[in-house]
């Protein structure tokens, strides 16, 4: 539906353009046309005039014409002498204006119905001679009017064709995108590593190509960026169920009961887990989720030997139960490496709240400093996701984290800004 209405839209288009510039072009061309019959009908009146003039002479003091064997001029033309007409025979219907353009004494052309008169004085002394002569206009009006039919007829078929030819370019311009598509389509559910490669565009289909070739990078980027989510997700959640596991094999074993402690700690972490991948999850669609970034943090201390130095009232959009899994992690990853203070410190950049959990503990290895976030690396025995969950669920939120290797322990986590 919406790739026909489109097809019509430009076909449509392509009849207006086309429709105005025939529209154009006939009345130019009969605007033309029109001056040119003009000026060969005042042509044939002057030509009339010049053999009329030809003829007139002086004899005897009277005013007479020298037969030239032309008698046809008779009832075209007309001599009027000292305002008396000499020769030819005057219709009734112009004997007004004939006489009129003779009395006048000088050149003038006009139009009587379908015919054009011209009058032409003619030089003899002692007397006032003018010539009439008459145009039949029919010829060139007959002209006219054929050539603007065949003008709108061409008109007419040119239109046809540039709607025609509009139509089927764009419905095979159409049918291509429509097959390379389908074909990104089919391959991102098949075959997720196929793609155009055109190489380099040289036209609108070149680059339609290369974007779906971007397009499906993204899609195979995404789908395997969610099924390690899931590998790393299930790692973290598979933990405490082996803890728990273990401990009711043991039990089971000796013959004792499940110890309370160690129960409700595990099932503590996978709960938080669960809860964490949950307000990831929420976060993605709520645009308005926003918490206080100082309370969270506290949140995420609970009580431990951490400096904390993040002012009041800095707002973050993210909820806050995401804030406190992404912030525990490192708070414990400080504490297992610190020599003896870990501290927390913001800081408010354009791009958003920057957070630094930092410790005096040796910091991280240029060489490995990514390895802290790879799948499998916990923050050993506290609470929440490991690293690796962290951030893959931070970046899903629009949070930030990386590890920065200046000679002490220091993870940078850029909160959004709501």
């Amino acid at each position: 539906m919406g790739v026909t209405r489109f097809r019509g839209r430009v076909v449509a288009l392509a009849i207006l353009i086309a429709t105005a510039v025939v529209a154009v072009l006939v009345v130019v061309s009969h605007v033309l046309l029109s001056r040119v019959t003009d000026a060969d009908a005042n042509a044939l009146a002057h030509t009339r005039a010049e053999a009329v003039a030809a003829n007139v002479s002086v004899r005897r003091g009277h005013v007479v014409l020298i037969e030239g064997g032309n008698e046809a001029l008779d009832t075209v033309s007309w001599v009027y002498a000292d305002g008396h007409l000499i020769d030819g025979i005057v219709p009734g219907s112009l004997l007004d204006r004939v006489e009129a353009l003779a009395g006048s004494g000088r050149s003038r052309t006009t139009t009587v119905g379908r015919y054009l008169l011209y009058a032409q004085p003619i030089q003899l002394e002692g007397h006032r001679v003018v010539a009439v002569v008459r145009v039949d206009l029919t010829p060139y009006e007959t002209s006219e009017q054929r050539s603007l039919a065949m003008s709108l007829m061409l008109g007419g078929i040119s239109i046809l064709l540039a709607g025609v030819v509009a139509y089927l370019v764009v419905g095979r311009a159409l049918r291509v995108v429509h097959d390379m598509a389908a074909l990104a389509d089919d391959w991102g559910d098949h075959e997720p590593g196929r793609r155009f490669d055109l190489g380099v565009p040289h036209d609108e289909f070149g680059e339609l190509g290369r974007t779906l070739d971007r397009l499906l990078d993204r899609v195979d980027n995404a789908l395997a960026d969610e099924r390690r989510l899931t590998d790393e997700i299930a790692h973290e959640l598979r933990t405490p169920l082996t803890a728990l596991r273990g401990e009711a094999q043991l039990a089971q074993l000796s013959g004792h009961h499940l110890a309370p402690e160690s129960v409700l700690t595990e099932v503590d972490r996978l709960n938080t887990a669960i809860s964490t991948i949950l307000s990831a999850a929420r976060t993605r669609i709520d645009g308005s989720t926003r918490c206080d970034l100082r309370a969270a943090a506290r949140q995420a201390i609970a009580g431990r030997s951490i400096e904390l130095a993040i002012p009041a009232d800095v707002d973050v959009a993210v909820a806050t139960d995401l804030a406190v899994a992404v912030l525990s992690p490192l708070l414990e990853n400080g504490l297992r490496h610190a020599s003896s203070r870990v501290w927390v410190t913001a800081r408010i950049q354009p791009q958003g709240v920057v957070v630094d959990v930092l410790d005096d503990g040796p910091g991280f290895d240029p060489a490995e400093v990514d390895r802290v976030f790879e799948a499998g690396v916990t923050s050993g025995n506290g609470q929440g996701l490991g690293l690796a969950v962290v951030r893959r669920l931070a970046a899903s939120a629009g949070v930030a984290v990386r590890a920065i290797a200046d000679g002490h322990g220091r993870v940078e986590v850029t909160f959004p800004t709501p």
